[in-house]
């Protein structure tokens, strides 16, 4: 096995794999599958702009707040990817993927709620065209935050100094809290 998808014994593909596809279900598959929905009453009904002057507005704002989302998504994810995964030095793999699994379906279903900007201006205004932007903006972002092998290499190295420090993840039933 090649050495780029082995660490130190740790096997990586699935911890790329996993959550890779859940993102692309989230990120690619549905949002497209949306998008051939608008792409289909757009070209079957007339959807009149029911925001008139309000429209390019609305647009302008929708952006920003995509963006927002976005370097949201990207922040939360760095965050998240420096704390403590491992809560025993024996199952090491096992909490790596499930912590990277579980840190990756919120940001990844937060990049998907953009293209949901997409389709609200599309039946609000008819404009099929900007349906697209917001899907292929939340298709960016995904590209950005997608796992790749670099990064999941050097969240492992990090897992494994945290862990030759004592450093572990703790549960509430760890500390013995109830809330």
């Amino acid at each position: 096995m090649s050495s780029r998808y082995v660490h130190e014994n740790v096997e990586l593909t699935p911890i790329v794999a996993k959550p890779l596809y859940f993102g692309l279900v989230v990120n690619v598959a549905i949002p497209v599958g949306l998008l051939m929905v608008c792409y289909w009453l757009n070209n079957r009904m007339y959807l009149e702009n029911r925001l008139g002057d309000f429209a390019n507005p609305l647009m302008y704002i929708f952006v920003a707040i995509g963006l927002a989302k976005a370097l949201a998504a990207l922040w939360w994810r760095e965050k998240m990817l420096t704390q403590p995964m491992v809560r025993r030095k024996e199952t090491f793999e096992q909490d790596v993927l499930s912590g990277f699994i579980r840190i990756s379906r919120p940001v990844f279903l937060l990049i998907a709620s953009i293209s949901l900007y997409g389709y609200v201006y599309f039946f609000l205004t008819g404009r099929f065209e900007e349906a697209v932007i917001f899907v292929l903006m939340s298709f960016l972002a995904f590209q950005v935050v997608r796992p790749r092998f670099g990064k999941v290499r050097k969240v492992v190295e990090q897992q494994m100094e945290m862990v030759a420090q004592g450093k572990f993840r703790r549960s509430l039933l760890d500390t013995g809290q109830t809330d």
